[in-house]
């Protein structure tokens, strides 16, 4: 019986030392359930900064596609249109006739035909009288030339403003919506540029008007005073009506 289990315990001793000595024992040998934890922690730690450099560039190229947006023109823009319609009214206003928009003109033309010179001939009173009714006609049909103009481009105002406003609502960013806005103030200057002009041509018609029956009253009275002081007045003179 001991001889027997002589061989049993060395055959034990040697497969034994077999699974020691093959590689699977050895890895097992060396395990360090510590340090597997300190390497997955740090693994844990560096996929963490990962996703957050990946968030990082998310939200910068989310903020420059918005700056993008932001500083995007407006694909639109009235102020051709703006400076057309200004340029025609400003034409209308230059093709103002006999008394021009100039302060200088206007008062040389007072200065020739509003003012009564006592010493004039009665030809030079009826001259200087019909030279202000010319007047008085060309400022009134100026001024109806200035209306027809600034109603000739309602139209395009109405469509400029209908763009305008279609743009502002379908702007992507601040620039684009500041630029609409702008522009809508710049048209609405236009009108307002027009309506000045309007009243101005009108303006002028009146006050042309007022000026020339003020000067004819005052040239009437001249020249009634001239027919009283004439030395020989009216005489009658004999008219045979029958035969």
């Amino acid at each position: 019986m001991t001889s027997s289990g002589f061989p049993r315990r060395a055959l034990f001793g040697a497969a034994l030392a077999l699974v020691l000595a093959s590689p699977a024992a050895a890895q097992l040998a060396v395990f360090d359930p510590t340090n597997y934890a300190s390497n997955v922690l740090q693994a844990a730690r560096a996929l963490e900064q990962i996703n957050n450099q990946i968030r990082a560039l998310q939200n910068q190229a989310l903020s420059l596609a918005n700056q993008a947006r932001n500083l995007a023109q407006l694909p639109y823009s009235s102020l051709q249109a703006i400076e057309t319609n200004l340029n025609r009214i400003r034409d209308l206003m230059a093709q103002a006739q006999l008394v021009a928009y100039d302060v200088k003109a206007i008062e040389q033309e007072f200065g020739r035909n509003y003012t009564l010179d006592a010493s004039a001939s009665d030809l030079a009173l009826l001259s200087s009288a019909q030279k202000r009714w010319a007047n008085s006609a060309a400022a009134f049909r100026d001024a109806l030339n200035v209306q027809a103009g600034v109603v000739t481009g309602m139209p395009a105002a109405q469509a400029e403003t209908r763009a305008l406003v279609t743009a502002s609502q379908g702007a992507t960013g601040i620039v684009q919506a500041t630029q609409a806005g702008n522009q809508l103030l710049a048209l609405q200057s236009q009108q307002l540029a027009d309506l000045t002009a309007m009243m101005a041509a009108q303006g002028r018609a009146t006050a042309l008007e007022q000026a020339e029956r003020a000067a004819s009253r005052d040239q009437a009275r001249e020249q009634f005073r001239r027919f009283m002081d004439r030395k020989q007045g009216y005489q009658a003179q004999p008219v045979e009506m029958f035969h």
